[in-house]
């Protein structure tokens, strides 16, 4: 009898062992599935980049609608965007402020920061052209012809770019005094510190007069287009585009650099006046 207990006891504690073990193995913390299960919900998503786009204040309203198409391609880039005088942000630039690519409106200001190795020679390009416009507003009832107009007793104020910091104010002072009447009209101009100012000094009737570019011109339903300056009486307006040599995210500033030279962003830039080089 005493043989029978000890033969079924040895039984069980066999039987108890078994399921022991077997336990163990099933438990769902040593499973082989579980590591890979862990590394395809902790993978990491494509990291977001921000651009800063020191721009000139022309180009506005044609890189606004650039921004959305490129987002398209590219949706972990964020376009940050200062728009102003190229020689403002060209001195921002020169100072340090923070910036991965400069779109100027005159080619001085970026070979300034190519000769200070702020921007490289083969990271910049020639984009745009743009011309030079005399505006009046759409309520205006002053008659103007040309250039020489100005000194008519009827225009008291004319809008133009600061000349030592604005693109345009710059080409404006070069056709006047190609004109023989920078001198002459001093005392009726009112300078602004960027080509959006003056387009607005006149659309609100504090200028009877500016100068502005073509393309700020044809942006505003409130002036009248009076006359287009002879393109041969000012150095030519072109738009370069550079990567500042700081930046900290080249790969990204690439892909912007190079996006704003496809057919598809040609095509906006055209749309708003802008001509090709």
């Amino acid at each position: 009898m005493n043989g029978l207990i000890r033969k079924s006891y040895v039984l069980f504690s066999l039987i108890m062992i078994l399921v022991v073990v077997t336990a163990c193995g099933s438990n769902p913390s040593n499973s082989t599935n579980q590591p890979e299960a862990t590394a395809i919900s902790t993978e990491a998503p494509a990291a977001n980049v921000e651009l800063t786009i020191s721009a000139a204040a022309s180009l506005t309203d044609a890189l606004k609608e650039i921004e959305a198409q490129f987002k398209e391609v590219h949706p972990n880039v964020k376009l940050n965007f200062n728009f102003g005088a190229s020689g403002a942000l060209q001195k921002q630039i020169e100072n340090g402020a923070p910036a991965d690519l400069f779109l100027s409106a005159a080619s001085k200001n970026m070979k300034s920061l190519v000769d200070a190795n702020l921007i490289a020679e083969d990271s910049q390009t020639n984009l745009l052209s743009n011309g030079l416009v005399l505006i009046t507003s759409k309520s205006s009832k002053t008659n103007l012809t040309t250039v020489n107009d100005l000194l008519n007793a009827d225009v008291k104020t004319i809008a133009i770019g600061i000349p030592e910091s604005v693109p345009a104010g710059s080409y404006t002072k070069e056709a006047l005094e190609q004109a023989k009447l920078w001198d002459s009209l001093q005392a009726k101009v009112v300078q602004a510190k960027d080509v959006r100012q003056v387009l607005q000094y006149v659309e609100t009737g504090n200028a009877d007069a500016g100068f502005v570019y073509k393309t700020d011109a044809l942006a505003s339903d409130k002036v009248n287009i009076v006359l287009t300056v002879d393109p041969s009486t000012y150095t030519p307006i072109s738009y370069p585009i550079g990567i500042v040599t700081a930046t900290k995210h080249l790969p990204e500033s690439k892909q912007f650099y190079d996006y704003l030279q496809t057919e598809d962003a040609m095509a906006v830039f055209e749309k708003f006046g802008f001509s090709r080089p």
